[in-house]
């Protein structure tokens, strides 16, 4: 049936997975725009039970892979690479770096650089911190960068080398299912492939959606300043038009080229407004913190790593930590692609040291410059930017550059960065979208791309209309879960083909149960049918 509905309509797409995914998603909008009050109440529910029952799991996932993705780097399987022997990187290290930049940030740190931390400010995660005082300010800064340091880019960086090893050295299909290519074998091109390929699709657009409806709520605050646009859903429906319909043109007219520059103009434009909060702001109480929050990061991650909430029985995680991982979880096979497709000929050192360490270093800087200036304005200076912000989180940025020189031009260029990176990632997740859902042999058909914008949009607004922030949150906790799951039999399946690698099989070989298993002190020297590349 789908594979005649498919042909009548020519699409290029694998039919089973097109078309469940879009009954999915017409099945949920079909629901939530008429009932949404019940709407909100189900996922409010469902949110609930997933952290109350597997808020631990996330925690422990996400840390336990960023253990994992070290010990891949520094083992014995460190040297191989992601393609054939011997073939070097396409990019440059300074190039690659800020493409990685522009792969999974932009939108993150734009929101949150003085939300998060003027919120655990105000409101800190141990009960015993009394809110707007010193000891506050610290803790709001080593969470601040354990939610967005490292255990950020464990999630975009383990399906990121998963994606480039088994495509690259590989030669499957860039799709997620082919990933579990060593444990599944062939069955990834039929129901259990297709299944793992929905619910990265399903993950992708409702995370960019998330990121988009969060984006509108702040672009919102920024034009009510700037112009005076009401702030309601009337107002907030239309952003989420007008970027769709950008990114629809953009998709249609295949501006690849001029969003590429676009991109990397805007990328100029935000550290242009980051250099202006350094200079203009407490420039020596962010250097001299900027060294302070390393130190403190480094010494107190093994604790917050592992820290549930055990003894405190709050929902303080459920709305930060779980929900942050969580909607991350959802951007990783968009971002895990995106990162593939620029790491090709890398070491899985190289790659690992790289997508960890220059992204981490950035973001230590980003949320010192603009949490410790929002921090240092309320603490000195008289400002209630932590009380503002816990009214409303969208107005953080706002409220705050409001405090400096010429605020409303760097107002107007801050909302300009917004809405470059907002429709820049939904033009991208578009196109991610339709490669997991295309035929290998198929072209990508412009109308398909323009399909999934609009699909896009329309999951945004919905979940606008479906109780703002609150009900962002709500639905990408459960359904960031299942795709949770996915990255740890992630980690297990690229496990296995490193070893099969090591050794010198073949994924068939593999496949078939011709490797050699794997055991904990590695195989012996006569079990390795070839010797590969040498250790660097």
């Amino acid at each position: 049936m789908f594979e005649k509905l498919a042909r009548l309509l020519g699409l290029s797409a694998i039919p089973q997975i097109f078309f469940i995914a879009v009954g999915i998603l017409v099945l949920f909008v079909g629901f939530a725009i008429p009932f949404n009050d019940q709407f909100a109440a189900f996922f409010d529910m469902l949110g609930a039970f997933t952290f109350v029952n597997f808020g631990w799991f996330y925690v422990l996932s996400v840390s336990g892979l960023l253990l994992f993705l070290i010990w891949i780097a520094t083992g014995r399987y460190g040297h191989i690479r992601l393609g054939p022997d011997g073939v070097g990187p396409e990019y440059g290290t300074v190039t690659w770096f800020c493409m990685l930049f522009a792969a999974g940030v932009g939108t993150i740190l734009m929101f949150w650089g003085v939300a998060e931390p003027m919120s655990h400010f105000a409101n800190p995660p141990m009960g015993e911190v009394e809110g707007g005082t010193k000891d506050a300010a610290r803790l709001a800064m080593n969470f601040s960068l354990y939610h967005y340091g490292l255990h950020t880019w464990t999630i975009f960086t383990l399906p990121a080398l998963a994606i480039g090893y088994f495509t690259y050295r590989q030669g499957l299909p860039m799709r997620i299912s082919s990933v579990f290519y060593s444990v599944l074998g062939d069955r990834i091109y039929g129901p259990v492939g297709w299944a793992i390929d929905i619910i990265a699709l399903l993950g992708t657009l409702f995370g960019v959606a998330v990121s988009v409806g969060l984006g509108t709520l702040q672009l919102n605050t920024g034009m009510n300043y700037l112009f005076g646009l009401p702030k309601n859903q009337i107002a907030e429906l239309g952003i989420v038009a007008g970027i769709t319909l950008v990114a629809s043109i953009s998709v249609a007219l295949g501006l690849d080229k001029g969003i590429k520059r676009l991109s990397e103009f805007n990328i100029i434009i935000a550290l242009v407004i980051l250099a202006f909060v350094a200079v203009t702001g407490p420039t020596l109480f962010i250097v001299s913190g900027t060294v302070q929050n390393i130190g403190a990061y480094l010494h107190n991650l093994p604790w917050m790593a592992f820290w549930t909430e055990a003894y405190n029985e709050g929902s303080w995680q459920r709305h930060w930590t779980v929900f942050y991982f969580a909607w991350t979880i959802s951007w990783a096979p968009y971002v895990g692609i995106f990162i593939a497709r620029i790491s090709k000929g890398r070491t899985i050192r190289q790659f690992v040291g790289g997508a960890l360490g220059a992204p981490l270093l950035f973001t230590m800087v980003w949320f010192s410059v603009f949490g410790m200036s929002a921090i240092d304005l309320d603490l000195n200076h008289g400002t209630d930017i932590a009380g503002q912000v816990q009214e409303d989180v969208s107005v953080a940025l706002f409220s705050f550059l409001e405090q400096f020189p010429w605020s409303g031009l760097i107002s107007a260029l801050a909302v300009i960065v917004i809405v470059v990176f907002l429709t820049t990632s939904a033009d991208s997740a578009a196109l991610v979208v339709d490669l997991l859902s295309r035929r290998d042999d198929q072209p990508s058909l412009t109308w398909q791309r323009v399909f999934w914008t609009l699909l896009l949009g329309l999951v945004a607004g919905t979940l606008l209309l479906g109780g703002g922030l609150q009900a962002l949150q709500n639905v990408i906790t459960a359904l960031g879960f299942p795709f949770c799951v996915l990255l740890v039999f992630m980690a297990y399946s690229l496990t296995r083909a490193l070893h099969a690698d090591y050794l010198g099989y073949s994924m068939e070989e593999l496949a078939q149960g011709k490797a050699p298993p794997m055991g904990p002190m590695g195989p012996l020297p006569h079990e390795r049918k070839g010797v590969g590349e040498k250790e660097e």
